[in-house]
């Protein structure tokens, strides 16, 4: 059962959701471990995917640190 009181949500930025995206298209990395790594859903992080692809969210400047790759 939920906890009573108010729900609280995150919100996320631009350049979060577009690295993580990025991060989740690495040959070899699944969309759980990346979410788990950013402890975030696996849902949510499909549904940047999906934001991603429909233009939504733009991953193109993103940058991705090559020690967290």
């Amino acid at each position: 059962m939920a906890s009573p009181g108010p729900r609280t949500t995150c919100r996320y930025s631009k350049e979060f959701k577009a690295t993580a995206v990025r991060l989740s298209r690495l040959s070899g990395v699944s969309v759980k471990d990346v979410a788990e790594s950013l402890y975030i859903h696996p849902f949510m992080l499909s549904l940047w995917r999906k934001q991603a692809r429909e233009g939504v969210i733009v991953t193109k400047g993103a940058v991705v640190d090559e020690a967290v790759a």
